[in-house]
């Protein structure tokens, strides 16, 4: 019968996020990981002068006792890199087996529980993201209460992007928008553009200067009543960009697109991290732009893979949005499916029913192995729902914070803000963007996608100062 058991990760050397990541891929050799915590950044202790480290912990399925698990996970360090040095020294990487099922294990080599859990918050904090209320089975106290023993402050949350690093709770992102299409809704298609190259790497240089932390480059537009593109024109409009943008900003680069085809090829060409409009659910909805999904893809071999088993592949974030518009998969409109039966019109409680699709969406991203701190949430403002529904969704936005990830709020120039300001033409709503994005904030974004960038960067910093120096409004300091 397989055993349940939950190995802790440390690594403070190197690039610490690739070690921690290599480390799975290995241990997926004996074991299957079902599910990952939160990453954390941690002091070292009682070696104080090392750098700080990465911290996490998986939960496993395995067929292996505890003694050859122990072998398994220590030949695997071995194979990353790891060296002997002085007993609480630096290290490439670090495998401890804190609980395997509820045995109570006493040898030379092993003790099961992992003695260390008790004292140590980059043990705790991550137990409390697997399981509250599990039970350590000496101490027969849950981990929630093995946290509150602890009174310490929650260790930062962090997400690794690209070479970068983010840390949670230190200020929203703002992401930038690049639209390489002709029709977007908003009115700043590059596309139409005499050289969109050059149209594309002048306005992300005026962003990044104004502070964007990230650009979104998009070549396929998802404005209602949206136009079907073939997917090689959407793959001819992203890659040139991104290639070029690579090598010009000193920002990660997303892609908007719900096609793995696209991403795959986005992610080649410099793109880390994969914005799906479509929640994972693109691979349900239709196969390979209303094509036959059984039938191999002149693109790419592996045109058919799921969003999220592209991102797990890739080591890359992934933003779930809901979304409740048609999605132009095909070139006919028998090819649009409009997501799951129930109409948001007939839901009570919008905010309920988003969290619903949320959590589906969440759990395919785990099961296709994304790690859980690569996932994001989006709660689709502005795709298939009405100005009233936005408005219930932005009011009750920090009730999100409840599913425990880090939430993308995209409501800029969106035609619901138009309706709410008395008519405001596109051209006309960035006052209503700003407004709306000053409440996400301080309910709890931590990202807000935008294509006014110097103006929301502006706004977003006086939300954050503010909510700094009121501690009882402040947002939470991780998702």
């Amino acid at each position: 019968m397989p055993h349940t058991a939950f190995i802790a990760l440390g690594s403070n050397l190197g690039n610490r996020a690739g070690h921690l990541h290599a480390a799975l891929d290995a241990m997926s050799s004996y074991l299957t990981i079902v599910e990952t915590s939160h990453l954390y950044e941690t002091d070292p202790i009682l070696v104080t002068d090392q750098p700080l480290f990465l911290n996490a912990v998986c939960k496993a399925s395995t067929r292996l006792t505890p003694s050859e698990l122990l072998r398994a996970v220590k030949q695997t360090e071995v194979a990353l890199g790891r060296v002997k040095s002085i007993r609480y020294g630096p290290r490439v990487i670090d495998l401890d087996i804190l609980f395997f099922d509820d045995a109570l294990v006493d040898t030379p080599d092993l003790t099961i529980p992992h003695i260390g859990i008790p004292e140590r918050d980059f043990v705790l904090a991550p137990l409390l993201d697997l399981g509250r209320e599990m039970r350590h089975p000496r101490l027969h106290l849950t981990v929630s209460e093995l946290w509150q023993r602890l009174q310490m402050p929650v260790p930062p949350r962090v997400m690794p992007v690209g070479e970068k690093l983010w840390h949670w709770g230190q200020g929203t992102k703002v992401m930038g928008i690049l639209n390489i299409t002709p029709d977007s809704f908003s009115g700043d298609g590059l596309a139409q553009e005499p050289d969109p190259i050059a149209a594309a790497l002048a306005q992300a240089s005026r962003f990044v200067a104004a502070g964007a932390d990230i650009l979104d480059v998009g070549g396929y537009s998802t404005r209602p009543g949206h136009d079907y593109l073939p997917v090689e024109e959407e793959i001819n409009r992203v890659v040139p960009a991104i290639s070029a943008l690579r090598h010009a900003v000193d920002v990660p680069l997303s892609v908007d697109t719900f096609r793995a085809e696209v991403a795959e090829a986005a992610l080649d060409a410099g793109a880390s991290w994969l914005n799906d409009v479509s929640g994972s659910r693109s691979a349900q909805l239709a196969g390979r732009a209303g094509e036959d999904p059984s039938q191999p893809s002149p693109l790419s071999p592996r045109a058919s893979v799921s969003m999220g088993a592209l991102a797990a592949r890739s080591r890359v974030p992934l933003v779930l949005m809901d979304n409740r518009a048609p999605l132009r998969t095909g070139p006919s409109t028998a090819n649009a499916p409009s997501g799951p039966p129930s109409p948001f019109e007939q839901s009570s409680d919008i905010v309920a029913a988003v969290r619903k699709e949320l959590s589906a969406a969440l759990e395919r991203a785990r099961l296709e192995g994304v790690p859980r701190w690569h996932r994001i949430i989006d709660p689709g403002i502005g795709f298939g729902k009405t100005p009233a529904q936005h408005a219930s969704l932005i009011s009750r936005l920090d009730e999100f914070q409840e599913l425990g990830y880090p939430l993308l709020f995209g409501c800029s120039r969106k035609g619901f803000l138009g309706k709410m300001a008395g008519g405001a033409p596109v051209d006309d709503r960035l006052p209503a963007t700003i407004a709306a994005n000053a409440i996400a904030v301080e309910r709890g974004a931590q990202i807000v996608r935008v294509h006014d960038v110097r103006e929301n960067v502006q706004a977003v910093r006086v939300v954050n100062a503010i909510l700094a120096g009121s501690p009882s409004r402040r947002p939470p300091s991780s998702a």
